[in-house]
């Protein structure tokens, strides 16, 4: 089954899409290094959030097909796991 993106998580990264525009906007103006940082900051927050939110979504629908099918609930918690580990 192919997962569904919800448009929450689309506005979400076409959200952080925005952030980054504007961090490579305040370098082309060479803004302070305080500046910059702080808004990168604010992205890398932003996108680790998206993955939290798109991990938990997967984790739900993965053990909801586990349930219907009879499988291994453990391997779908492992990648789970796996999944948030890999993006730090």
């Amino acid at each position: 089954m192919a997962y569904q993106y919800t448009t929450e998580m689309k506005t979400r990264l076409r959200r952080i899409e925005g952030q980054v525009r504007g961090v490579l906007r305040l370098m082309e103006e060479e803004s302070s290094c305080k500046d910059v940082i702080s808004q990168l900051s604010a992205v890398r927050n932003a996108s680790d959030k998206a993955i939290a939110q798109i991990v938990a979504e997967n984790l739900k629908q993965c053990v909801l097909e586990e349930q219907q099918s009879g499988g291994d609930m453990d391997k779908v918690v492992q990648q789970a796991i796996e999944l948030l580990v890999k993006s730090r």
